[in-house]
């Protein structure tokens, strides 16, 4: 059976890889993905507010501005909230670049304008094959329109891809007033590939003690249908290539991700729960599904679910939000 798949211009014997998390920060756990038939390994993201501690505490040995240092530094994280600083990072990078013979895809995460940006160039010195710029950011201020929410990510965009030869994906949230008009400025831009989507963590509020309690909760497959409609309604619409994050636990979540666009299928939250290996039990089922309905390759039905071929998607959505309601009944 041909799994093979190409995603962010490489050619990949399949389409299923971890997404970016901590598994990367152990060697021994990033050789058991790959034995376990990882395609290709996406590290997690570098953050910009580590890379902005960092330059502040430079500055700080370099210029006399103690006081102002203090507070400066009092808006970043500490130091000990990562396991790997910048560094640390891109030793990193090389360390797991040296370990395995897939594709390593190293990600930046941040939302502005910066020197932060620099660390691209790094990336791919230190071994990088493709690039994730992972666009976190809430808008929160109700004096920034939504054009200049995009206008500063097509920027940060351009400013990696001038920097950089290898791939670049950017991980958008679904959180756009016209994501598909988005993703072609994007296309437009430069980059090779979206990653959909980033995870936004809510917060839960500790009433007794009137505190903000930070909760890490892993995915579901009941967060993957958000991904699919926009797969689906990307597809054939853009030059750049798709990716799923978030989501993804069955074989089913695979298939559904890949019918309707997905070049690539991370996997992540299922991972942290059973183990590198179940990977492998992913790889192995798959292969049976398709080999079961007879399919020749998984390009044959990558893509075949999409709305490509609807002349209007935005009628073909309407009429499934008007007949799933009409389709409720008490006790269903």
């Amino acid at each position: 059976m041909d799994l093979s798949t190409r995603y962010l211009g490489l050619d990949l014997s399949h389409p299923l890889m971890p997404g970016a998390s901590p598994m990367v920060d152990d060697l021994d756990t990033v050789k058991r993905l790959e034995d376990a038939g990882a395609s290709a390994i996406v590290m997690h993201s570098l953050f910009e507010e580590q890379i902005r501690r960092e330059q502040v505490t430079a500055f700080r040995h370099t210029e006399s501005h103690e006081q102002s240092f203090a507070e400066a530094l009092s808006y970043f994280p500490a130091n000990d909230a990562f396991a790997l600083g910048p560094h640390e990072y891109l030793e990193q990078l090389r360390k797991i670049k040296q370990a395995v013979a897939v594709p390593v895809i190293a990600s930046l995460n941040g939302y502005t304008l910066g020197g932060w940006l620099d660390y691209a160039k790094l990336m791919q010195e230190a071994g990088a094959d493709a690039l994730e710029l992972n666009v976190y950011q809430l808008a929160t201020d109700p004096e920034e329109s939504a054009q200049a929410t995009e206008e500063r990510t097509i920027e940060m965009v351009r400013a990696v891809r001038g920097a950089v030869k290898v791939p670049l994906a950017v991980k958008l949230s679904p959180f756009y007033t016209a994501l598909g008009h988005f993703t072609r400025r994007l296309d437009q831009a430069g980059v090779d590939g979206l990653v959909l989507f980033n995870r936004f963590y809510q917060p839960d509020i500790d009433i007794e003690e009137l505190q903000v309690r930070r909760a890490l909760r892993l995915s579901h497959s009941s967060e993957l249908p958000l991904r699919l409609r926009w797969l689906a309604i990307l597809s054939g619409k853009v030059k750049a290539s798709l990716a799923v994050s978030g989501g993804v636990h069955t074989v089913v979540d695979v298939i559904q991700s890949v019918m309707t666009g997905a070049h690539a299928v991370q996997v992540v939250s299922a991972l942290l729960q059973r183990g590198p290996d179940y990977l492998a039990l992913l790889l192995q089922e798959l292969t049976k599904w398709l080999e079961e309905h007879e399919y020749d390759s998984l390009r044959q039905m990558q893509g075949s679910m999409n709305l490509a071929s609807c002349p209007d998607p935005r009628a073909y959505e309407r009429a499934n939000y008007m007949l799933i309601l009409q389709g409720w009944h008490a006790g269903d």
